[in-house]
């Protein structure tokens, strides 16, 4: 896969370069492409990658299968920032974000995520490592949390049958609401609208295997199935429009693309 068109920005220019992944297996190898496109953003011959496994409560399985990609078949030196009980201190946190050229985020519980983040300030360390120029990136939970806004399913970590999707905050790198899993999952594509309907701007449904790069002013969609895309979702009037992105948007503006049409 060709690198995503994203203008003159050096990749350690002090703009963000964020890679919202909206789901597939990472140990079926389901986003390697995209994966792939995430190792050379960051133009390092053997870069450092951070993995943050906050969302699946630091499940030791999912680090073993980002190693085994990212380190073992894309060649990165990479490292891991647990969260929860192996959390070590704030200055441990600010030391391996520091030294990340790719931070990738795993899905799981976005609210928990989020809650965790800033009870112990890595949201702040994370806002500190996307100014330097490194590459923001992440899959479900680990797409959402880059934006403004995104929809979400946490409720049902705690209730199997509950498929509502909520409005959670983000980083705010990203001015606008990420919904991943579309596709996959029929209940996304009503969720959110039903969030657009209260929510501002413009929403991104990603399909598991579509993701959207954005750097400054310019966004590139990538795909890793075949038929992956993304939709535009907005609120016109009293009613929420839904839109497939077509061929020749395929990159561009994000300014135009957060337009309402």
């Amino acid at each position: 896969m060709a690198l995503p068109n994203l203008g003159t920005i050096s990749s350690n220019a002090s703009t963000p370069t964020i890679v919202a992944i909206g789901g597939g297996e990472l140990r079926e190898r389901e986003t390697l492409r995209i994966d792939a496109t995430i190792v050379e953003l960051a133009a390092r011959r053997r870069p450092r990658a951070l993995f943050v496994p906050t969302a699946s409560n630091d499940a030791e399985g999912y680090w073993e299968t980002f190693r085994s990609v990212y380190g073992e078949e894309l060649g990165c030196a990479t490292d891991v920032l647990w969260s929860y009980d192996r959390y070590e201190s704030a200055h441990d946190a600010a030391r391996r974000i520091d030294a990340a050229d790719i931070v990738y985020v795993g899905g799981g519980n976005t609210l928990r995520m989020i809650k965790r983040w800033r009870r112990l300030g890595i949201d702040a360390m994370l806002r500190v490592a996307a100014a330097r120029g490194a590459v923001m990136s992440g899959i479900s939970a680990g797409a959402i949390c880059w934006f403004r806004y995104g929809t979400s399913d946490s409720r049902r970590f705690y209730d199997p049958t509950d498929e509502t999707l909520i409005r959670v905050s983000g980083l705010g790198l990203v001015d606008a609401v990420v919904s991943p899993h579309h596709v996959r999952e029929p209940h996304r594509a009503a969720g959110l609208r039903e969030v657009m309907r209260r929510t501002s701007g413009v929403g991104m449904a990603l399909d598991d295997g579509a993701a959207i790069v954005v750097r400054g002013d310019r966004y590139a969609l990538l795909a890793s199935l075949e038929g992956a895309g993304v939709s535009k979702v907005y609120r016109r009037g009293a009613e929420v429009v839904e839109r497939r992105l077509g061929q020749n948007e395929q990159e561009g503006s994000l300014t135009q693309l957060l337009a309402r049409d």
